[in-house]
This record gives structure tokens, sequence and C-alpha cells, in this order.
């Protein structure tokens, strides 16, 4: 495919009527990829391609034989928008299959993007400048992207660049590619995208962004009682060393306006996970992967140590990030400087990556990171990492090995510092294969790192059976699932901790998109300490051995109610265990309003006594347009007996500039013979961020 140079302005408003784009290099139609592979569907695309010195333009034409059962269900940025027709652009600007960007819009232009680190691997955490808008028509929906050269890494002069093309129709679940249109072919395995030519000119200009922003907090502490009002004022400058090496100097670094955390119930004995949401840190996420298929077993790197401690906020008085690529080098670098607080005096936190690769398939690396939050103790860890893929194993199969290693050094425990593992990887629509190694040391404790199960090893294998019924009594289902794994964690010693067997003789989804589950989980656990799995409930030590069963339904995210619903039960050490995690979600027709609730409820009945746990979450989204959005998230659970309500109004005036305006508040509950809800707490936001491209 071949870009044409833009001859006059484009107007980016959602109709493809400058007559530049009778010109444009043309993708006349795209293919199923599925349900069927390579057959005829009736939904024609064109897809038109302009660039000119400093903007890529693409053009979308989706013709539908039913145009008013597009589906639209959502106005929120960064969704995944799986029940609405979308259109979807994968692009590799390094050439090199593996890393890219991601952009997706509906037919209301709502915007969705993020950074690919391999197939399967796509993440929304990233935020770039570039400009979407759409339009319905009599014989269905048209749209415009204009994707500015400096949102982009790339090797400036470079002719190609990897290019995937998707639609989805979410009535039929169908889905429409350009390049890589097997059913084994992942949409972000960049490995298997095409050739998009004609970008060689784009330029970055002078490759520099300026974003101050300035904000007013109100803040109430109903206990002290204690009322302040602040302002503060900060700068992100972000300069393209290279046009693939980008810098970024940060001062008075904030986050007023970050989501907050959706909670979660914990009934074992492990730390939960969080996923970042911070947009500083999620720039260049990517780069820092390390390892195959480490989850959040292992995370040498979690950010979320860098300006959180404890619980609390630690402010980061500035910092430097440095991210991108020189040829077959990546390069990820950040060092920030926090400041002192009552929890934690300030300290200085490094973190660096770098990968090299060696061919198309195989990509080594090494991580280095040192410091520790707590600003009381010297911490470090080098890793190292490497990992082998390919699409085209047995002519067009999915393949992956992956090898790594690390080791904790400075101010941690005596026993073994180190730790590896391994993993081979099949993943593959008919069968999906894997099998995985950890060994983790007890004294592997990387002060910015994530490690739930240190000192142990972990062994875990899976093997999916996946097929497709054609026709006949089992022409409703679009797909089953029989899968088969074991894992087993033992002690340095050898002495098992915990196994489990998962299975799912039944797991199924529907040509409509509903989702049927039913499984059996027989496990083991040994406690050597005891375990308070809930207060006044205390597990005592020893080996237990039990079964879980698992029922799970869902309806299709097409339509504009959702419901959902999970049952665990069976027994559960000596007593049993039984939890019910259901959801009720909705939207209006256009997207404009959705709302949904949560919740989960566990009910234990153990000899040592019995508890019951809920977590109820409500949430609300009001789009007036995909610029202008006000959220709403009210969340209580038993456990900390807090109920916190969250609202954010988000108005992009323009991508890169945005005002915000956040309320949080928080009540305790206070339980005892007289039943009250008291206020704790509550903090009102008003921020305005801006960005200028001189």
């Amino acid at each position: 495919m071949t870009a044409a140079f833009a001859s006059g302005p484009i107007s980016v408003d959602g109709v493809l009527d400058e007559p530049a784009w009778r010109t444009a290099g043309v993708v006349a139609d795209l293919t199923q990829q599925s349900p069927k592979s390579g057959e005829p569907a009736p939904f024609r695309t064109e897809v038109r391609f302009l660039v000119d010195a400093a903007t890529l333009y693409v053009g979308f034409t989706c013709t539908d034989p039913q145009p008013s059962r597009i589906a639209l269900n959502t106005m929120k940025r960064d969704s995944w928008m799986d029940g609405d027709d979308t259109v979807s652009l994968y692009l590799d600007p390094f050439g090199d299959g593996r890393n890219g960007y991601f952009f997706r819009i509906n037919s209301a232009a709502t915007r969705t993007d993020g950074l690919v680190s391999g197939a399967e691997s796509t993440s929304l955490d990233w935020d770039g400048i570039w400009y979407a808008a759409a339009t319905r028509t009599a014989s269905g929906w048209t749209a415009e992207i204009a994707i500015p050269a400096q949102t982009l890494r790339f090797t400036g002069g470079r002719g190609t660049w990897g290019l995937e093309i998707e639609r989805w129709i979410a009535r039929s679940r169908t889905t429409l590619r350009w390049s890589g249109t097997t059913l084994d072919a992942k949409a972000d395995d960049l490995s298997r995208a095409g050739t998009l030519r004609g970008v060689a000119g784009l330029k970055q200009g002078l490759g520099l962004s300026i974003a101050p922003y300035a904000l007013g907090k109100f803040a109430t502490d109903f206990a002290a009682p204690d009322r302040t009002l602040t302002g503060k004022l900060g700068l992100d400058v972000a300069y393209n060393v290279t046009p693939q090496l980008n810098a970024v100097l940060t001062v008075n670094t904030d986050f007023a306006e970050t989501e907050v955390d959706t909670r979660q119930v914990n009934l074992t004995r492990f730390p939960l996970f969080f996923p970042e949401k911070r947009t500083f840190f999620l720039e260049g996420s990517d780069l820092y992967v390390f390892g195959l298929g480490l989850g959040s077993s292992f995370i040498p790197f979690y950010s979320r140590r860098v300006g959180l401690y404890d619980g609390e906020i630690v402010p980061i008085a500035g910092g430097v990030k440095v991210l991108g690529r020189a040829g077959p080098v990546g390069i990820a670098v950040l060092d920030v400087q926090t400041r002192s607080t009552d929890a934690a005096p300030g300290t200085n936190l490094f973190a660096g990556r770098i990968t090299y690769d060696l061919d198309a398939h195989l990509r080594v690396g090494m991580i280095v990171t040192n410091g520790d939050p707590s600003g009381a103790r010297k911490n470090s860890l080098v890793g190292l990492d490497a990992v082998w893929r390919t699409s085209t194993f047995a002519g067009d199969k999915n393949f992956a090995v992956g090898l790594w290693g690390a080791r904790s050094a400075g101010d941690v425990g005596s026993g073994s510092r180190t730790g590896w593992g391994f993993k081979v990887d099949y993943p593959n629509d008919l069968w999906d294969l894997n099998v995985n190694y950890r060994e983790l040391g007890d004294s592997l404790q990387p002060a910015l790192g994530f490690v739930p199960r240190p000192g142990t090893r972990q062994y875990n294998a899976n093997a999916a059976y996946q097929p497709r019924p054609a026709s006949g009594a089992f022409g409703w289902v679009r797909q089953f699932f029989f899968e088969l794994e074991g894992s087993v964690v033992t002690d340095l010693s050898d002495r098992a901790q915990s196994w489990q067997v998962f299975t799912a003789p039944l797991n199924v989804v529907t040509q409509s998109g509903e989702h049927l589950e039913a499984n059996w989980a027989p496990q083991f656990e040994r406690l050597d300490t005891p375990f308070e799995i809930s207060p006044g409930v205390v597990i005592p030590p020893g080996s237990y051995t039990f079964n879980r069963f698992r029922l799970q339904a869902s309806s299709s995210t097409y339509h504009p109610v959702r419901a959902g619903a999970t049952v665990w039960f069976g027994s559960f050490f000596d007593g049993t265990l039984t939890q019910v995690i259901a959801y009720l979600n909705g939207t209006t027709p256009g997207g404009h309003l959705q709302g949904g609730i949560s919740l989960e409820n566990d009910y234990g009945y153990l000899p040592w006594g019995n508890f019951i746990t809920r977590l109820y979450q409500v949430n609300g989204v009001w789009s007036f347009t995909p610029d202008l959005v006000v959220s709403a998230n009210l969340q209580y659970d038993t456990q900390s007996r807090d109920l916190g309500l969250s609202t954010r109004l988000r108005w992009t005036i323009q991508p890169g500039s945005d005002l915000f305006f956040v309320w949080n508040r928080g009540w305790k509950e206070t339980g005892g013979t007289r039943y009250a809800l008291p206020p704790v707490a509550e903090e009102v936001v008003l921020k305005l961020r801006w960005t200028f491209r001189p």
C-alpha cells in the first residue's frame, strides 16, 4: 500500500470530500478473518492513505447492508469497544515486527489508542495526540484519522512501515483484516503486517512538546477537622533527540486527574496486583516488558512503586525519561527524584531497559533498577532475558520461547537473591499450548518490582483444544474451549506449597457472543504459618486439599443491556466458600449514557469461624461528545468498611490539551450499636493541562 501526497489541506470532519482523497492510495477491500477465514462478507471497506510533511491521514468508507444496525454503545475514550462497530490501525514504524502503535475508533469517532509490544500484548494505557471524526451515511459510515508525525517514534527517511487494518462488525462478530487473515493471526502480531509505503517524507519538525499544567485543590479532613486550599504548577517538556528517541523532562509531576483503582477482594495470603494508570509512567511502558508470559508473577520494574509508598502519595520533584530506538536497539531510561514526606525521605529511583534485535525473531535484553521508595535501604536489580518468536512455525503457526534471569543486590535477605525461568508457547486458534517454569529466590526482593510469591518454584502447563463447529447440531456455537491446566508451587526445598488442576469440560462462545462455562478445579494449599482470611477468622497451619467448582455466563457485548454472573462454590480448606460475582450494564442509544452495577459476595463457613465479604461498585458515564465526558464511580467493601465516590469531568479542548474537574469523597462505616457513615475526607481539584508544539 502506498500513501499518496496530500495536494491540499485535509479537514478532519469525517467526510472524505477533499479532492486529495480522490488521488489517495486505496485498499479496495478487506478479507474476512473470523469466523470464516477467507470467505466473502457483505461489508465492503475502502481505506485511503494520504501523507504530507507532518501528518499521516487515513480515510475509511465502511458500507453496511443494514446501516440501522451499526452498533454504538460508548463515547468514553480508551475502551476496547467490543460491543461497537469499529475500525483499527496497527502501525509498525520501526519495521521490526514487534513494537508499534494501535488506533481504533467507532462510528462516533470515540478514540482508543495503545502501544503494541508483541502478539496479544497491546496496552491501552498510552494516550497519543491524534485527531478523528466520523459520519453516519445512508450506506454505512465514513471516518477520517489524522496522526501527527510528532506523535510517533520512527526512523526518519524510512520509506516503509508495517501496517495492519481491521474492521469489526459487532452484531455478527465478524472480523475483517487486510493482512493477517488466518484464524491463527492476531491483529497485533506485527510480524504478519503488510507494508505501508510513501512515508519517507514525514518530518517531526522541531520534535519539541511543552506541556505545562496548573491546578487548584481544596481538601477537607473531617476527622481533624482541617481544610486546605493549595495551588500547583508543573511542566513536562518532550524533545525528539532523534526521530526514534524521545526525551522527557518532568518538573513537579502531578497525577490528580488519574482514575481511582478498582477495588478487589483479597481472600489469598498474597498481595494484589493493581495496574498503572498514571499517564507519565504509561508512555513507553511497552519498552519495559520483560521475559515471556511472566504476567504479575514477577515484574522487575513495577512503576506504581514510584510516587506511591505504603498507600500514600509521595510527591515527585522531577524526573527524566528517555524512550525509543536506535536501529535494532530499544532504550528506556527513567530517573525520578521524590520529595520527603512523613512516611519516607526523598530518594532517587532509577529504572533502565535496553534490548537488541539479533534478527527478525530473536530479541535479547537487560533491565536495571536502583533505589528503594522507603529511602531507608540500598536496593538494586539486574535482569537478562531473551525471546524468540515466529509466526511461520510449521508453515503459518505461532510459536515462541522465552528465557530470563534476575538478581537482587543491596539490603536484602541472606537467602537466594536470584530468579530465573522460561516459557515455551504455542498460541494458536485450534490448539493453544504452553509450558512455564519460574524460580524466585527468597531474597529476590526488587524494591521497584513486584514479586508476590518469593522463595518458590512455580511449574505450569496448559493445553486448550478450541474447535469451531462448521454446522449441524452445534451450529449455534462459534467456538469451544476445552481446557486443562496444571500448576504446582513448591518452596526452594521442593516441598509443595500449592497445586491446582483447572479443567473446562464446558466453555463455549455462541455465534451471537454469549459465553457459557463450567469448571472443576481441585486445589491444595499448605500453610506454614496461620492465615487470617478475615478479621477474627484464622486458618491454622496445615495441609489442605479441596475442590472448587465454577459456573459462568455472560451476554453478548453487542446488546445495549449486558449482564453476567460467576459463581464459585465447593469445599475450601476444611469448610466451604461460595463466591457470587455479578454485573449489569446498560447503554442508551448512541452511547451517550452508560451505567452499571457490579457486586461480589463471598460466604465462608470454616471450623475456625464464618465470614461474609462484600464488594459493591456502581458507575456511570455521561458523554456529551467523545471529548466531553463526565464519569462517576461509587465503591464499598466490607474489608475496609469504606464508601468512596470519585467523579471526574474531562474536557479535551483539543488532543493533548485537557481540563479536568475531579471530586472525590470518602465515608467510613462506624458499626457498633449505632450505625453511622460519617465523611472522612473530601477533595476537589481543577486542573488544566495544555500541550504546545512549536
